[in-house]
């Protein structure tokens, strides 16, 4: 059984007129064999072998299209199914862990699989990245368990799966994931030269720099156009027993200044949060980041990661263009896609 993908890709980029390209078409074939060898429905498949490729991880660039593609591939799976980044599926995880703490660790990500299990056949993570040591050092017990009970997965990266948590602490043990899904998975690299998101149907309107007293009243101007008839509220939203307060909300309109949300203690479950209460979100007074600012600059990626995926519009001012931004040497990659995200985000129709 097929999906017929490929003619549908077709008649979708003609709907949405979008170009073709021959790349993305190549891509749309290996994805229809994958859908043909892990859920096929015939009598006549049902007692073939299993295919042993349940993943399909597919990584490129910034803006060659690769969740544009998956997000059409998951639409048209008609199974049970979830889409959610990668850092809101391992909070849940926690989560999961934090609930039953009297279990051991084996045991809770069998029972945390077994849950998964009971409710999705395939599962869709966008932006898989590792950062952080407590999930690296998790995972390889967690996917193999995924894996085991025949959970199929999609995932997009900016990242080859060997490169995945390249110099991070205690990398040996994150290998058994590597090992786990080089195995299990079909690995595709999406090469297109040009950012689909930066072409000029989708020139920027709302990132404003650099930061001086013309931006500043430029800012200020669209927030008065965008906030009127709207009251100034407190906002306070409580996560997991910790109270974090949107000081400038203007029912549903948040407005922050970066440090308010990448100079303190914040993370993925935090920005969730703030995102899923925001219907439009004013960023003020990005910097240029470096290595003595690297700490902010992974929770600003973590941030638009968070906010992409919520599909929530933003306005930002920043002390350079989006194009002379600098970065940490360390978070040179990830940030690219930061840069491009921008580029979207602060383009998209505003819906408040």
């Amino acid at each position: 059984m097929s999906l017929n993908l490929k003619e549908k890709f077709k008649s979708h980029c003609n709907a949405k007129n979008l170009e073709l390209n021959p790349n993305q078409l190549i891509l749309v074939k290996q994805l229809d064999n994958f859908y043909k060898e892990n859920f096929k429905t015939s009598l006549f498949n049902f007692f073939s072998k299993k295919s042993s490729k349940k993943g399909f991880y597919l990584h490129g660039d910034v803006g060659v299209g690769k969740t544009m593609i998956l997000d059409f591939f998951f639409n048209l799976v008609n199974k049970k199914k979830q889409r959610l980044h990668f850092n809101e599926f391992m909070l849940n995880f926690h989560d999961f862990v934090h609930n039953n703490k009297d279990g051991k660790e084996d045991n809770i990500i069998a029972l945390f699989v077994k849950d998964l299990k009971s409710k999705f056949s395939l599962i869709f993570f966008d932006e898989f990245q590792v950062t952080n040591i407590v999930d690296a050092m998790i995972l390889g017990k967690l996917f193999k368990e995924i894996f085991d009970q025949n959970i199929k997965i999609i995932v997009t990266s900016n990242t080859k799966i060997s490169d995945l948590y390249k110099e991070g602490l205690q990398r040996d043990q994150f290998k058994p994931f590597i090992q786990i899904m080089q195995e299990k998975s079909i690995e595709y690299e999406l090469v297109i030269e040009d950012d689909y998101r930066k072409s000029k149907e989708n020139e920027k309107q709302r990132y404003y720099f650099p930061l001086n007293q013309e931006t500043n009243f430029k800012i200020n101007k669209f927030s008065r156009i965008i906030t009127k008839n709207k009251k100034l509220l407190s906002n306070i939203l409580n996560i997991k027993g910790r109270n974090f307060e949107i000081k400038r909300f203007y029912e549903g309109i948040s407005r922050f200044d970066f440090d308010e949300l990448c100079d303190q203690n914040l993370g993925a479950e935090d920005y969730l949060k703030i995102a899923e209460n925001s219907n439009f979100i004013i960023i003020e007074n990005i910097p240029n980041f470096n290595d003595i600012n690297s700490n902010q600059q992974q929770r600003f990626i973590t941030l638009i990661d968070v906010i992409y995926d919520k599909n929530r519009a933003i306005a930002v001012t920043a002390d350079q263009s989006l194009e002379k931004l600098t970065s940490s040497k360390s978070l040179e990659k990830p940030f690219k896609r930061t840069i491009s995200r921008l580029f979207e985000l602060t383009s998209k129709d505003i819906q408040i």
